[in-house]
């Protein structure tokens, strides 16, 4: 009945989702559910199991969810985000649309800017350029998918994407874990889907079909609600902040535009690969700081200290560009909220269901999984990712319930833990692109496009493209071991 009850409640929390409904509200239902067939005590999972693991998610990343949010803000309203897609359409021009739009989504993201701002800054710069190349309007959502979503979220070393940070605390690692099987990683995503993408514009244009129709207009999606509840499940900006806030009407200068951009990439590396590791930690241990250990916060810490110093950064060298910048800092602040409450219930959720005894069974056979524990590993983000369509809330869900049983068993067969870390990291973010991911959805009405046009493509270049390089950072981890 327990096993049930687990079914049960993750088939309700998985339809009502996708359905629009609030995650605040059908996270800590399905709980109960769960624990109420399996005869444990409702409120006392309600308070103490639901509410202590979505609190200590709060505590742990929050400060990453604030901070990546005001900042995407920031950079969308001083016209930052704009200058840098100009940038690269101008630079690589109409013939060859599609890296462009690749590029500055990868660049942007890989900064620090949150995906829903890029894409909806990034559709309208596509929608010219694939006008003007002659490109169909249906592979906009994949080319910026693969830019925003893929490589750049969990796999290239020292991005500031809250995927690649979860692991951290559970493996003691940096933003910079495995770095070599992470280039190795991304170059697989990026180009496995230029090719995919390139080999749809070939054939589009043998067979004489161009841009299609031009009614677009994405600034519109951030008002849909159901959009809303599904998309802040799924990244860390809340949609509906986006109109908030004025834009500067100045042009910023590619420079100043992609400063704030290369601070948080060289302030996140001094700290995670110089300062920190140089100064006295030790104090951490004592209990009024919460018994912990460097290793333990130090990746947080990192991404924090990069983020907050490219905000100062951003905003000194774009006072000018910020007409309200009171009105901006709100809107992002407020941005981070539904999002990261949103990925807590799903963790408080999981939590629930590993404290069931049936859950014991669903353990025992993820971690029975032929391959090794990487590819148990892989399995089980990948599945809960799927599942809950967050690949945060699905990776947290797995590192929770076996965080601790896979860094005993990288100790014991000498794995390291830097390599579960990306391997970690890489599967959540497979097929958490299912079609009723929150990006998913969002992307498509942003680009005017619907499942049955696009959603093939966004398949291949964000399912297939990671999932052949999860293998292939397995397979090399599994030989040579991390580098």
């Amino acid at each position: 009945m327990g096993l049930l009850g687990i079914l049960l409640a993750l088939g309700l929390l998985v339809w009502l989702a996708y359905r629009g409904w609030s995650v605040l509200l059908l996270a800590p239902a399905a709980a109960l559910i769960a624990a109420a067939v399996s005869r444990e005590p409702l409120l006392a999972h309600w308070t103490q199991t639901f509410m202590g693991s979505a609190a200590q998610f709060l505590a742990q990343f929050f400060p990453l969810f604030l901070l990546g949010a005001l900042f995407g803000k920031l950079m969308d309203d001083s016209g930052s985000v704009e200058s840098i897609a100009r940038f690269m359409t101008e630079r690589l021009g109409a013939r060859r649309a599609i890296l462009a739009v690749v590029l500055a989504g990868a660049l942007v993201t890989y900064g620090g800017v949150s995906l829903f701002v890029a894409f909806f800054v990034l559709a309208p710069m596509a929608q010219a350029l694939f006008q003007a190349a002659d490109i169909p309007r249906r592979l906009m959502p994949a080319a910026i998918a693969l830019g925003t979503s893929t490589f750049t979220m969990t796999a290239f070393p020292g991005t500031p994407a809250i995927q690649n940070a979860i692991p951290m605390p559970f493996f003691g690692t940096t933003p910079f874990a495995a770095p070599g099987l992470g280039i190795i990683a991304s170059a697989i995503m990026l180009g496995f889907g230029l090719w995919w993408l390139a080999r749809c514009e070939a054939r589009a244009r043998r067979a004489g079909e161009g841009y299609g129709s031009t009614d677009m207009t994405p600034r519109s999606v951030a008002d849909d609600q159901i959009i809303r509840e599904r998309a802040t499940t799924a990244r860390e900006f809340d949609p509906a902040e986006i109109g908030h806030g004025r834009h500067g009407e100045t042009p910023v200068p590619i420079g100043i535009a992609a400063l704030p951009l290369v601070v948080v990439v060289t302030v996140n590396l001094l700290m995670s690969l110089v300062i920190l590791p140089r100064l006295d930690f030790s104090f951490l241990a004592e209990a009024r700081w919460g018994a912990t250990s460097l290793s333990a916060v130090a990746g947080v810490w990192s991404v924090a200290v990069a983020l907050a110093t490219a905000i100062l950064t951003l905003i000194l060298v774009n006072n000018q560009r910020l007409p309200t910048l009171r009105e901006s800092m709100d809107a992002g602040a407020n941005a981070s909220v539904l999002p990261a409450f949103s990925v807590a219930s799903l963790v408080g959720f999981g939590a629930v269901v590993a404290m069931l005894p049936a859950f014991a069974t669903v353990r025992d056979w993820v971690l029975s999984i032929g391959g090794g524990p990487l590819v148990s590993l892989a399995m089980a983000t990948n599945v809960l990712a799927a599942l809950t369509g967050s690949a945060s809330g699905g990776m947290t869900i797995a590192l929770d319930a076996l965080g601790d049983t896979y860094m005993r068993i990288a100790a014991e067969q000498g794995i390291d833990p830097g390599l579960m870390h990306r391997v970690a990291a890489i599967g959540s973010g497979t097929l958490d692109s299912l079609p009723h991911n929150g990006a998913v959805v969002t992307l498509l009405a942003v680009c005017g496009s619907k499942h049955r046009e696009s959603y093939l493509d966004i398949v291949m270049v964000g399912i297939v493209g990671a999932i052949i390089a999860l293998v292939a950072v397995i397979a090399l981890g599994s030989t040579f071991g991390s580098f």
